[in-house]
This record gives C-alpha cells, structure tokens and sequence, in this order.
C-alpha cells in the first residue's frame, strides 16, 4: 500500500507538473500567435463603445472598401520586404498609371486597352526598379525614391497639374460596383489576396523568397538566380501599384496626378504590422491583410470620432514604431 501511494502521489505530481508546463507554454504561444488578433479585437470593443455608429454592417463594408487599396499595395511591398528590399515608389506609380490610363480611356473609350496600359505602366516602372536593384546592387531605398520621384514629376507632366475626370460606366464599375453585394474593390482585393497566398506558400518561387531576404550570397550559392527573382518581385509590385490605380480612379470617377501620396508609407505600415521584418526573410500575406485592416478600423474610428487627419498619422506612426518594438521583443 505505502508502495502503491508513493506510485500514486508521484504519478499525481508529475501529471500537475505536467499540466502547469502546458498552460504557460499554451499562454506563451497563445501570446506569440494572437496578439495582435487580440489587440484588433479590442480597438474594435473601444470604438464599438465610443461611437455606436462603428459596429454596422454599412461601416464595415466601409472599411473594407477602404483598405482594399492599402492592401494590394501592400501586398507588392510585403513580397518586397521578404527579400530585404523596398518600395517607396508604389505611390507614385499609382499615380502614374492612373492619369495614363485615365488619358487614354477619355481619348478612345476602351476600358480594357485602358486597365491593360495601367497594368503595363505599373509593370514597367516596377522592372526599372527591378533592374537597378538586382544588376547595379544600387540600394533599393534609392532606387524606389528616384522612382518616386520620376513617376509622379511624370503624372503631372502629362496632367500639366489638372485632375481628369472620367465618366465611363465600365471602368467606374471596378471602383463603385457590387458583385453579389460585395463592393467591387473588396472582390479584387480577395482576388489578390489568394494569388499571393498560393504564390507564397503553395510555389517554389514564393519560399525562394524568404532564402533571398535571408541571405542573398548564400542563395545565389544554392543555385536561385537571386536577380532574376528580384527582377519579377519588383514587377510584380509595380503591377499591383497599376492595378490599385484602376480601383482608385475609377472610384473617384477621375485621375488626380497626387494621387497615392503617402501610401507607400501605409503600405509598409500594414506590412510590418503584420509581421514582415525590415531585415527580410519573414512575413505574409495573411498578417498583412491583418496589418490593414487594423489601419483601417483606426483610421475609420478616429473619423466617426472627429479626430483630425493630421492627428492619425501620428496615429499610425506610433503603430508602426509600436509593431516593430513589440515583434523585436515577441521574438526574443
């Protein structure tokens, strides 16, 4: 019997033991993996409280159209950061191609050579920065501000300054139409979100990604030809920039040449928010979906709270030295 209670009591010890160690390590990860799913859930409790007009179903469906171009934008510059790159330019092209596409479709009325030119200008400025990064070794910092500054002096030359209007009910669709009452914007934002998960996690090309931001010498000495997949990020970036174009002109129903000013900075903020790391070889497109949305729940609540707009981008400045402070000790 003593025999037996010693086996007892040890058994009960070693199983309490047990389930103490899982809890805390269950608290560990929980903290690791939801913690910013938490502090999502608990701004939206906070605005909730503070303006009863934020939990509806019309402010939601707001919001989301409103991110959709922050998140293909930043979706581009996620891909981007994974190698350790960046891209400041994503802003201007937006732009660029806006007032390009804009040009052409008052000139001819044809929407689909229209969005093609807007896409193909985005592709275009995005293999400048491509080319200049991956075979000069130039900064990407500097190349993507050049870029910057080239595509938007580019949008005004061709706008000489003025806003084009646009009137044509096809192309407006894809900023201001519904498909099954989902707003159009949403529907290609979901669209964009698929690609880019698959391509990350379903291709071989996406994990190259990831060996690239690690370290470039080392993959180049595995055999991944580093430039060329630098090349087709950095288009892919500038293709996503084309494309936030076509939903952001054809929802303001015209091209201004300042359009995108300051979405770079928005883009990186929902990138790095959603854990992609400055130093690259980490992030995705799952937390960068995150990382928008939380921007745009902020943004929208500070609105129906009568914040001034200056005020949130200190705002979201602070979220973004916040983000990266928080993930620098989460990882430690």
């Amino acid at each position: 019997m003593q025999w037996g209670g010693i086996l007892v009591k040890s058994a009960y010890i070693d199983k309490k033991d047990k389930i103490s160690f899982l809890s805390k390590e269950s608290l560990v990860n929980l903290f690791q993996n939801y913690s910013f799913l938490i502090l999502l859930v608990l701004f939206c409790i906070i605005l909730s409280v503070l303006s009863p007009a934020f939990l509806t179903v019309d402010n939601f469906t707001n919001i989301l159209r409103q991110i959709s171009i922050n998140f293909i934008l930043a979706t581009g510059m996620t891909l981007v950061i994974i190698t350790a790159g960046i891209d400041l330019s994503v802003g201007s092209i937006l732009a660029f191609s806006g007032v390009v596409a804009a040009t052409f479709l008052n000139s001819t009325g044809n929407v689909f050579i229209s969005i093609i030119i807007a896409l193909l200008i985005g592709l275009m400025c995005g293999l400048v920065n491509g080319f200049f990064v991956a075979k000069t070794k130039l900064n990407p910092f500097i190349v993507t501000l050049g870029m910057m500054s080239i595509a938007r002096g580019l949008a005004l030359v061709v706008t000489e300054g003025n806003t084009i209007t646009i009137s044509e009910p096809a192309y407006v669709f894809f900023g201001s139409g519904f498909i099954l009452g989902v707003p159009m914007p949403v529907v290609i934002a979901i669209i964009v979100l698929i690609c880019a998960y698959v391509f990350l996690n379903k291709t071989r090309i996406g994990r190259y990604l990831y060996a690239i931001g690690g370290s470039q010498e080392t993959s180049r000495l595995s055999g991944i030809k580093v430039d060329k997949i630098l090349l087709f990020v950095y288009g892919i970036s500038g293709v996503l920039s084309g494309l936030a174009a076509i939903v952001l002109t054809s929802r303001l129903w015209s091209a201004p040449p300042i359009a995108g000013e300051g979405y770079e900075l928005q883009a990186i903020a929902a990138a790095v928010i959603g854990g992609a790391s400055l130093m690259g070889g980490k992030g995705g497109i799952g937390g960068t979906l995150y990382g928008a949305l939380l921007i745009g729940i902020i943004s929208n609540g500070l609105n129906l709270l009568g914040v001034s707009s200056f005020f949130q981008q200190v705002v979201i400045g602070s979220i973004i030295i916040l983000a990266v402070l928080f993930d620098k000790f989460r990882n430690q």
